[in-house]
């Protein structure tokens, strides 16, 4: 019984390890132009570095972002707006 719990513990993590280090493989590194609700004139910009991320927004705001808790595969949080983004599967859009 014992040995059953183990290797499903140790299951569970492998997964979690594999599900963490596969999620955000892209790289949102670039300029970005803001569509919609926005706040400013000037070109967003995002640096990546693993997986933080350094953003300046088209109204000149910086802020910190990483993947999301929730959803990393196609989602980042940003820190100084306290509130999530999606990006595209090809990284073109935030």
């Amino acid at each position: 019984m014992l040995m059953k719990r183990l290797s499903l513990a140790l299951g569970v993590a492998v997964a979690l390890v594999i599900t963490g280090a596969s999620a955000q493989s892209i790289n949102l590194t670039g300029i970005y132009k803001c569509i919609q609700i926005c706040r400013g004139d000037l070109p967003g910009y995002v640096t990546q570095n693993g997986t933080e991320l350094n953003l300046l927004t088209e109204a000149g705001l910086s802020s910190r972002a990483w993947p999301d808790w929730f959803s990393p595969a196609n989602r980042i949080w940003i820190d100084a707006l306290n509130y999530s983004a999606v990006y595209s599967p090809d990284g073109m859009l935030i």
